[in-house]
């Protein structure tokens, strides 16, 4: 039976053990990733956590809602047992009806063919590291290998774990100032997240210097059952001058092949974030979103609207977080 939790009633180490023994567990799924990400988290727990689902609700003007948080790809049902298309859907259906609108992502092993809502497909890309490097780079694009060789002639050096606000910040002096989806509760979620991995030796910050020994881009990428994801990258203007993106991402490729890991790109359904990804090789594979707006007329018309009117706005409750670059 799947029975509807507060964030109070959770508990954490039932859930934690839930999801590392769930074949496709991940790292957004854990307690404290998820206590960071979106305080005050509920969810939806089969029997003794057999099956589990986190569900982000916040609410605004009296409406209970929920949206896929900052810094997170991918939620959805996590199993102990084979997790068919029908469990999926008992999951979905159980979401609590106060909940009036819901704009979520599940992940790669939710299989939607049951559900009776509105989906959405996204793409994701994924690199195998199992063979040597020599081999993964072959499979780069001419395009992927030409910018290399750019990069190749500006003396850049690659230096592991710099400092989160090294990052950060040069993400919000730089693309930052583009977006309006990232407030500052947000960085300094992304910047807990960061700290707890690396204290939890799960977390990897690396920054690429110029000739100059300026800081010009940086990642961090977390680790958590043979997954490396690329969860989050800042850069400057002279890092698309002197191709720095791919010089990291090349390294980091070198760094971790041979290996049993699989790098997650996190995306992308934007063009042209995923031909930098595809161009290192990676695969495309696919996870769903559901959209449902839940409410009684005219309570749905008006939230129909006030989402449209948001939807440039950068409001929380009208758009997901891009995947920045």
């Amino acid at each position: 039976m799947v029975k509807h939790l507060t964030s109070q009633q959770i508990d954490h180490d039932k859930w934690d053990k839930c999801i590392g023994s769930s074949f496709n567990g991940n790292v957004y799924a854990l307690s404290w990733f998820l206590n960071f990400a979106h305080p005050n988290w509920e969810a939806l727990v089969e029997d003794d956590y057999v099956s589990v689902m986190p569900l982000t609700v916040s609410k605004k003007y009296g409406l209970k809602y929920a949206l896929q948080p900052c810094f997170v790809q991918q939620l959805g049902v996590y199993s102990t047992n084979k997790l068919f298309p029908e469990k999926v859907k008992e999951f979905i259906d159980a979401i609590p009806k106060n909940i009036k609108y819901v704009d979520i992502n599940l992940n790669i092993h939710n299989k939607t063919s049951a559900l009776e809502i509105t989906t959405f497909e996204n793409k994701t890309y994924m690199l195998d590291l199992v063979r040597d490097y020599e081999s993964l780079r072959s499979n780069y694009s001419v395009n992927t290998k030409r910018n290399l060789k750019k990069a190749s002639k500006h003396k850049l050096q690659l230096l592991k774990n710099i400092k989160p606000n090294e990052l950060i910040n040069l993400f919000k002096n730089n693309k930052g100032k583009e977006l309006s989806v990232f407030n500052d509760a947000n960085y300094q979620a992304l910047e807990r997240i960061i700290y707890r991995s690396i204290h939890k030796n799960m977390g990897l910050v690396y920054g690429v210097y110029d000739a100059s020994n300026q800081l010009c881009a940086a990642a961090f990428f977390t680790r958590y059952r043979e997954k490396l994801i690329f969860l989050f990258s800042g850069s400057n203007q002279k890092a698309k001058q002197n191709r720095a993106m791919f010089f990291l991402i090349d390294e980091v490729i070198k760094q971790h092949s041979p290996s049993l890991l699989t790098l997650d790109f996190e995306g992308s359904n934007d063009e042209n974030l995923a031909r930098f990804y595809a161009g290192f090789g990676s695969v495309e594979v696919y996870y769903n979103s559901i959209r449902a707006n839940r409410a009684v007329f005219p309570l749905n018309r008006l939230i129909n609207l006030y989402l449209k009117q948001n939807a440039s706005t950068g409001d929380r409750m009208s758009v997901k977080s891009p995947r920045p670059a």
